[in-house]
């Protein structure tokens, strides 16, 4: 890792999609765009290139497996293989692990906590969420809006293996009062949702965002529009459902069916929401059963579902960071920024290949 205190970025620097300078410079770990004294010229490194705001992972999970909690060592494997991919800002939509620490680490992403998964019992992955009935549902939901940083994760629905299919875990009244706790704490909402039946009622009853929504439909997908709630459509997980449903055929046919049909259209249902006015954001889903520093794989899934290519690259930088509330290439903002070869407005494939990732100033990749 570098630990010069000043690093000029020069060629094109996208403050934002239209916005463009010819230079940067981060002093101090901070971005200015004022050129520093001639004293402080002396030590300054140079990078040169398209420079973007960090990526932004909106949906991924830092501490976690596909058996549970993992210890510090395997973490920092996964925050460094995003980072290294050039996420620098995190939404992680669900941990049991405590990644705290990340915060005292100068040369790792920063961390958007949404707490812990709440789920019904024995109604999602073993070891990863509190595991609760609906009388609990606001008490946890209160829980974990403390603990996190301004966001909290429901599992909305999952197989119920009587009815041999997705099915909606909560009922509305109480989903009701919990996300109304959620925003008494000044937390926001997000919950798991493959199927269609859970979205309405969530939506009505006010949630913020949805993570994969595959069972948006004609009907949800004006709702959705009209409350503003995003989605976060993980296509690169989406991707994964002919396997699974191949796994659960014999056992539960229904649900393999549904599985496969929400594949089958997921490219339709993500450009319809688009196109309605929907917020879609960059999220990969990764430390489940999903390898980390996948953010390009995910915007170039976005493209291949019809959304433009800068609109597709907002999802993960200017926009996102603008509905996390984190700042881009601001004026003393932390200096957080992945440089490329070529401009990833005309290709988003670029962003598979960074030419310099810098963290706080500090160029660590």
């Amino acid at each position: 890792m570098s630990d010069h205190a000043v690093l000029q970025v020069k060629g094109r620097v996208l403050v934002g999609p239209e916005d463009v300078r010819d230079e940067l410079w981060c002093v101090d770990g901070r971005i200015t765009f004022e050129r520093p004294p001639a004293a402080t010229l002396a030590e300054a490194v140079t990078v040169e290139g398209w420079a973007l705001p960090g990526l932004v992972d909106a949906h991924c999970h830092v501490g976690l497996d596909r058996h549970g909690p993992v210890d510090e060592v395997t973490s920092e494997k996964q925050a460094l293989t995003d980072r290294d991919a050039g996420t620098l800002l995190i939404r992680d939509a669900g941990s049991p692990s405590d990644t705290r620490w990340i915060d005292d680490r100068e040369d790792l992403p920063k961390v958007i906590r949404a707490g812990r998964h709440i789920a019904r019992t024995r109604r999602y992955i073993r070891n990863y969420a509190h595991e609760i009935e609906p009388a609990d549902l606001v008490a946890y939901v209160g829980r974990e809006a403390r603990r996190g940083d301004g966001w909290v994760k429901l599992v909305g629905d999952w197989i119920d293996r009587e009815a041999g299919d997705l099915t909606a875990c909560w009922p509305r009244p109480e989903v009701e009062a919990a996300i109304a706790e959620a925003h008494r704490l000044g937390a926001r909402v997000t919950a798991h949702c493959f199927a269609e039946d859970s979205l309405r009622d969530l939506v009505e009853a006010g949630i913020d965002c949805v993570e994969h929504a595959t069972g948006l439909t004609e009907d949800t997908i004006p709702l959705f529009a009209e409350r503003g709630v995003a989605i976060v459509p993980t296509l690169v997980n989406i991707a994964t459902f002919p396997h699974l449903a191949d796994g659960g055929e014999a056992k539960f046919p229904r649900w393999s069916a549904h599985m496969r049909r929400l594949h089958e259209r997921r490219y339709d249902t993500v450009r319809s929401a688009f196109d309605a006015g929907v917020p879609v954001f960059v999220g990969t889903d990764a430390g489940g059963s999903l390898a980390h520093g996948l953010v390009a794989e995910e915007v170039e899934e976005l493209t291949k579902a019809g959304i433009p290519a800068l609109d597709a690259l907002a999802a993960t930088t200017w926009t996102a960071r603008s509905w996390l509330g984190r700042p881009g290439l601001e004026e003393g903002a932390p200096a957080d920024l992945v440089v490329y070869a070529e401009d990833p407005r005309a290709d988003v494939r670029a962003l598979a290949a960074p030419l310099r990732v810098v963290v706080n100033g500090r160029i660590v990749a």
